[in-house]
């Protein structure tokens, strides 16, 4: 997720990260719409969004899976009252970031209401990104809805429900997702659907688009995947068919009546800007996410990351505060200072609009500061 460097314009980013390390957005106290213009921003002071991986529990095996989840809660999982010094934490920041509560499965923890009303006790509007299992029933998305819960994310990889469930490992999965979604619209929940790019994926997204209308959908966060945990296995498109992909999600998401954004392919940008330009248009900006330059997340023990895709600790809420560590550890300074970055990326006339994703250089490299191999320039 690259959010621009805080010089930058900040018209050039919005949107936001969940499950697996990408998610939902909700409404900050400040009023601030997820999905919408964040307003302008210092990201060497606040970050945009803030996740914490809420447990790593889950009862799917999704073919994706960062964290390679499994049905069992860690022991040293963050206490219900660790994590509502976490909210608060997060309510120091200014302007409010966006809470996004991902998982693994957030439905595995027994506190999770009592979690989400104390979110916005302290002030900050918390969104969930629910796994599609049997725990999410249309009760437990009224009390979403009741408790004040911003946003719902679901996950939306197949158009059908054969091509979802054979992603996700788990039949019936499809189907309550759809449910969860209808149940959202009559109780007035908004929510969004998050839909990972691999080349299995990759033609069903005309269908998920048009199905993310039906739905009311107010974002569909594309995410383009990063070859960890369980991801390793899966085929990515080739960084010509990634440029070809993101040119029809930017005409796609010109003419839909809600937010398209990428998760981990910043390059989006870069391709919206040629396309506009092409076309005629006047250039405008386009939401794309990133790691460590406006985005931090929190593991379900409290170790705090750039992003679920990019482990590089910078230390735990456990002993440190959350802000000082955004603001002041060396992993996140160095990758909001661009000038450090190497390769084709830290060469690109682009590298201010986009910068690359972080977490892919990472996962490729073993250097966070490295180019993106999922770029098209680079790959030229």
């Amino acid at each position: 997720m690259s959010h621009p460097h805080a010089r930058n314009p900040p018209d050039r980013t919005d949107g936001t990260h969940g499950s697996n390390g990408h998610g939902s957005g909700g409404r900050t106290s400040n009023g601030h719409a997820s999905g919408g213009h964040p307003g302008a921003r210092d990201y060497d002071r606040a970050p945009l969004v803030v996740t914490w991986e809420t447990s790593q529990a889950c009862d799917l095996a999704c073919d994706h899976c960062r964290a390679e989840a499994d049905p069992e809660r860690h022991p040293a999982e963050l206490s219900t009252a660790e994590a509502i010094a976490l909210f608060e934490e997060v309510a120091r920041f200014e302007p409010n970031p966006f809470l996004v509560l991902s998982g693994g499965d957030p439905l595995q923890r027994p506190d999770l209401f009592e979690l989400l009303s104390a979110a916005v006790d302290v002030g900050v509007t918390p969104s969930v990104t629910p796994a599609t299992t049997p725990r999410l029933t249309e009760s437990v998305v009224d009390r979403f809805a009741e408790v004040g819960v911003g946003r719902m994310a679901l996950s939306v990889d197949g158009a059908t429900a054969g091509r979802h469930d054979a992603f996700r490992g788990e039949e019936g999965t499809f189907e309550i997702a759809m449910r969860a979604a209808e149940r959202a619209r009559e109780v007035g929940l908004s929510i969004q659907l998050n839909t990972t790019v691999t080349a299995e994926t990759v033609s069903d997204l005309p269908a998920i688009a048009d199905l993310a209308e039906k739905l009311g959908a107010a974002m569909w966060e594309v995410f383009f995947l990063v070859p960890v945990g369980r991801g390793d296995d899966l085929a990515q498109l080739s960084p010509g068919r990634a440029r070809e992909v993101m040119e029809w999600l930017y005409r796609r998401g010109r003419e839909a009546p809600y937010r398209l954004i990428t998760v981990e392919a910043p390059f989006y940008r870069r391709v919206a800007h040629e396309v506009q330009l092409a076309e005629g248009e006047t250039p405008r900006g386009v939401g794309s996410t990133g790691a460590g330059n406006g985005f931090v997340f929190v593991s379900h023990t409290g170790e705090v990351y750039p992003s679920g895709f990019l482990p590089l600790s910078a230390g735990t809420v456990r002993e440190e505060s959350l802000v000082e560590l955004y603001r002041e550890a060396d992993v996140f300074r160095r990758l909001r200072d661009r000038s450090s970055f190497e390769g084709p990326c830290g060469e690109c006339s682009f590298l201010e609009t986009c910068g690359g994703s972080r977490s892919r250089a990472f996962a490729a490299t073993g250097n966070p500061v490295g180019s993106d191999p999922l770029c098209p320039w680079v790959a030229d």
